[in-house]
């Protein structure tokens, strides 16, 4: 992208369809009021909702430069920012929407030291203003299926925070300088990851359960927890055995959760570098909804500001 924020004689891998640069963001929202009309029509198509005073759907206007709209019947005022993120925010709404398109357009995060920098907040303002856009990005108890053909799903667990003393690996039991994580990955699908509070099988088969659907082949590595899960013949198992250096033989590899493990890592490590085990499911989630967005390119920002829009 070039620095007045057009694509002029730089080759771009994302589809024309796809892109929205910082100048397409700065054309559509230029100001808070542009902001604030987005939110309003977002919640209240052509400004049409309920008025708790008339009792029936009456068109609002913009009170002068309030955030208030005020009902053209009986002059009732309501308000489009009423919970969500946005609501008692001295912040700038522009700010808001800049901070949500850099979150979109990244595969690896970005910092509140960056948005201090870029937008003047201060960096407390930037860091709260992020954990309130995370708290939007939860994909729920989401279950990874496939209309046309059986599933093919990936799982797999790992463990952030801390090193295990004196060598590579699972933590032994009780050690809690770092925190397990479950990851379940489609195949070219969408993407699943938990924090745990331990890596046992009734903890893994649960989450299994939750998120994949009956009748899914189910790849994984040697890991002795794993033993359950093809009791009562709810999931067909493949295991790949890494102990004995074997990482792919034929259709049975665990490569796909495994890249999200590497993507996630990377982006902890090098954009915020450490993430306490409270914070650490709003950062996993972050890094999933941009996973399970990947084919919408630049556009992800949309896709948040909708959540924000009607939170």
């Amino acid at each position: 992208m070039n620095i007045d924020g057009s694509h002029k004689g730089v080759k771009q891998h994302i589809k024309q369809e796809l892109r929205y640069s910082v100048l397409d963001f700065n054309n559509e929202f230029p100001n808070d009021s542009a902001c604030l009309e987005h939110i309003k029509e977002q919640r209240w198509p052509n400004g049409v909702t309920m008025c708790p005073k008339c009792r029936v759907e009456r068109k609002h206007h913009r009170v002068g430069n309030r955030t208030a709209y005020a009902c053209d019947h009986c002059g009732n005022h309501r308000y489009p920012l009423a919970g969500t993120i946005f609501e008692k925010s001295s912040t700038s709404l522009k700010i808001w929407f800049y901070a949500m398109y850099l979150m979109g357009s990244t595969r690896c995060g970005i910092s509140a030291k960056q948005v201090q920098r870029e937008t003047g907040v201060t960096y407390k303002t930037a860091w709260r203003m992020f954990n309130q856009i995370r708290t939007l990005l939860s994909d729920g108890d989401v279950q990874l299926e496939n209309a046309k053909e059986t599933p093919k799903v990936e799982v797999d667990e790992t463990y952030m925070g801390g090193k295990r003393k004196g060598s590579r690996g699972r933590p032994m039991r009780g050690d809690k300088r770092m925190t397990p994580v479950v990851g379940i990955a489609q195949r070219n699908g969408r993407v699943v990851a938990r924090v745990t509070k331990d890596a046992t099988a009734k903890t893994l088969t649960g989450l299994i359960r939750k998120h994949v659907v009956p009748g899914s082949v189910i790849f994984t590595d040697e890991y002795p927890a794993y033993n359950t899960i093809s009791e009562g013949r709810r999931y067909t198992h493949h295991r790949i055995k890494h102990a004995d250096g074997v990482y792919v033989r034929g259709d049975i590899h665990t490569n796909t959760v495994e890249g999200l493990w590497s993507l996630i890592k990377r982006g902890i490590g090098g954009v915020y570098h450490s993430v306490s085990p409270d914070n650490l499911q709003s950062y996993l989630d972050e890094y999933c909804f941009r996973y399970n967005r990947r084919h919408e390119g630049n556009l992800q920002f949309k896709s948040i500001l909708e959540r924000a829009s009607r939170s």
